[in-house]
């Protein structure tokens, strides 16, 4: 059975992963068919690149995604893509469902970011109430 699977690359301790399409009784970072994409955890954001048209390939031919390159799958976009594909639905419906997809995307990005801005704002502040308490000795 084909999988698509990280394999995992970099230095110690600073991983870097390939997501390959790799039979399943080969070891992690052993023999793979295809290196279908690349994954980089340490960035911020996540930094992950596919081949959008080979993921599609293996998905249709039946191969199984591990539950992580599937969640990277979902965060991209390409299993609403493949789902779509095989529901038969119509251009013009896969095409605006993709476009509320990539506007939820935006919208969720926009709201981490101002979250993380309040949370540090919010840090800062309390830090500073604390160093305006006066000791009590």
């Amino acid at each position: 059975m084909v999988k698509l699977r990280l394999k995992r690359m970099g230095k110690k301790k600073a991983p870097i992963y390939k997501i390959v399409a790799a039979d399943s009784r080969s070891p992690r970072d052993g023999r793979f068919i295809e290196s279908v994409g690349n994954y980089n955890p340490h960035m911020e954001p996540v930094q992950v690149t596919l081949k959008e048209e080979r993921v599609i390939h293996w998905l249709t031919k039946g191969a199984k995604p591990t539950e992580t390159v599937r969640n990277l799958l979902r965060r991209e976009g390409l299993m609403m893509k493949v789902r779509l594909m095989k529901s038969k639905a119509t251009e013009d419906q896969a095409a605006a469902k993709m476009q509320q997809f990539i506007n939820d995307k935006a919208n969720k990005l926009e709201r981490e970011k101002a979250r993380k801005l309040r949370q540090k704002e919010n840090r800062a502040k309390k830090k500073a109430e604390k160093a305006a308490e006066p000791k009590a000795e």
